[in-house]
């Protein structure tokens, strides 16, 4: 007869395993994923290591999870907030998007670095992709219902989408490597790092008279 755990035995193997991601999580808003070893984890978490090899077969597979978490948390605080936006213009609503991202990610430059930039594992690269279309399918849905209200000018959403992301990632990643990073080289994040990234956002849209908007 095949074992079958109990519900107490599956309880506390879930609140292990969470335990487990959410050590990995301060080791990577820390240190990066270069400090997120599985004996590393495993003294956060307060457990031996093989208690975490056993929910995650490898450091790979753990970094995954771990990349998985962060992004879905911010994919939620930026759709928060554009819908917190909603009773006014599409353009408004694509900036609360880029200024809730820029913000938190120079509020916590260590993990946004492993979010965007950060030599990982192929697998942690490839969920980069996936990160990449999460936020541009946001700014893309944003854009095309502006373009059918006649509030932004006609063009591609899903090409402008793709091209803030990609330049709001790059933008950000000489800040993030600054010295708050905890890197010797790196520009510093100044206090106009986001309103400069609002004003690009609304050239890209096409809306008139961007600097002064």
């Amino acid at each position: 007869m095949a074992y079958r755990r109990t519900p107490a035995v599956q309880a506390r193997l879930d609140a292990q395993r969470t335990a487990v991601v959410e050590a990995g999580l301060g080791l990577l808003s820390e240190h990066g994923y270069a400090g997120c070893t599985m004996a590393a984890v495993a003294a956060r978490a307060g457990i031996a290591t093989g208690s975490v090899y056993r929910h995650f077969p490898s450091k790979a597979a753990l970094s995954v999870e771990l990349f998985r978490t962060v992004v879905g948390r911010e994919v939620a605080a930026v759709s928060g907030a554009a819908n917190l936006r909603a009773h006014r213009t599409a353009a408004d609503r694509v900036v609360a998007v880029i200024e809730t991202f820029a913000t938190r990610a120079l509020k916590a430059p260590r993990l946004a670095y492993a979010l965007l930039a950060e030599p990982v594992d192929p697998a942690v690269d490839a969920e980069r992709l996936v990160f990449r279309r999460a936020f541009r399918d946001v700014f893309a849905g944003l854009i095309a219902a502006g373009v059918d209200s006649g509030e932004l000018p006609p063009q591609d959403a899903r090409l402008t989408a793709s091209a803030l992301v990609g330049a709001g990632a790059e933008a950000l990643i000489g800040p993030l490597t600054g010295p708050s990073a905890g890197e010797a080289a790196g520009e510093a994040a100044g206090p106009g790092t986001v309103p400069a990234l609002v004003t690009f956002t609304l050239r890209a849209l096409g809306v008139p008279d961007a600097d002064h908007a």
